[in-house]
């Protein structure tokens, strides 16, 4: 059965560009991504790791680790370092993987259990499938999977995206909307009632108006210090949503948003901060 969302990452040993690892010691309490890469020296790859290297840094922000993979020996990994600074302008700065035997690959799904035999006498058209991206959670278990084709490059700055989605949303009851960045509009999650929300939010102004409770919309920003959550929720009962717009800018995480006053300080311990205003559930 292919490995799916939620699952436990499969735990290994493997040797790296950095030494021998066993995956789960490695990720320790951070997240981390996993992508993979059919051969060495294929030319959409080498972009790959060349662009990943230059933002390794955004990744590691968010307490985030990042490695690679390849199926091929560990010295051509070495060499094929030295081509990706020449041509990219940046070595990678995280380990890589060889899957010369191609225990991970099979681990993870992305190559069939009968797989054998020497590495080098496969082609990149052999190991096609070898074009995954894995989020993984500090739980260990699987957040999210992406699968490429060999002709597309990997898209990375989602892959950011979705973390800052993945990681607020673990960390606050709320969901992000299609085309989300961090700064905007989040829902409240469907799974709250409105009692649940006003424990979670006790105050804050709110606009606009909605039918059921998973589609309350909060304003929601993480800010890089503590985390916290400002959030527009809910005003006066169930479905009902009062009008109140602030347009102070705010910065977080980089991002711009729209967004009232924060209050002096959280409403209650270990709850998010919300807008100041007058108490809302009355």
């Amino acid at each position: 059965m292919a490995l799916q969302i939620n699952q436990e990452a499969p735990d290994f040993e493997a040797d790296t560009t950095e030494g021998r690892i066993r995956f789960h010691e490695w990720i320790g309490d951070s997240w981390a991504v996993l992508f993979s890469h059919p051969k060495d020296f294929t030319p959409v790859c080498t972009t790959e790791l060349g662009y990943m290297a230059q933002i390794e840094p955004d990744f590691a922000r968010r307490g985030v680790k990042v490695i690679g993979l390849s199926v091929d020996p560990l010295d051509r990994h070495s060499e094929w370092a030295k081509d990706i600074a020449e041509t990219q302008g940046t070595a990678p700065n995280y380990p890589i993987i060889s899957d010369a035997d191609f225990n991970v690959s099979k681990l993870y799904g992305m190559l069939p259990a009968e797989v054998e035999g020497d590495p080098l006498a496969r082609t990149p058209a052999d190991n096609q499938t070898v074009r995954n991206v894995f989020v993984i959670g500090p739980d260990k278990k699987v957040k999210l999977i992406l699968v490429y084709p060999m002709t597309t490059g990997r898209n990375f700055d989602e892959v950011l995206r979705v973390i800052d989605s993945l990681q607020l949303t673990a960390n606050h009851k709320v969901a992000t909307p299609a085309q989300w960045q961090l700064g905007q509009d989040v829902i409240i999650a469907g799974s709250l009632s409105n009692d649940q929300a006003k424990e979670i939010w006790p105050e804050g102004p709110t606009s606009g108006s909605c039918p059921s409770r998973a589609e309350l919309v909060a304003r929601c920003a993480r800010t890089g210090r503590t985390g916290r959550v400002r959030a527009v929720i809910p005003r006066g009962g169930a479905g009902s949503l009062r009008a109140a717009s602030g347009p102070a800018p705010l910065t977080a995480g980089g991002a711009r948003a729209r967004m009232s006053p924060w209050p002096a300080a959280s409403p209650s311990p270990g709850a998010p901060s919300c807008w100041a205003g007058s108490p809302p559930w009355r």
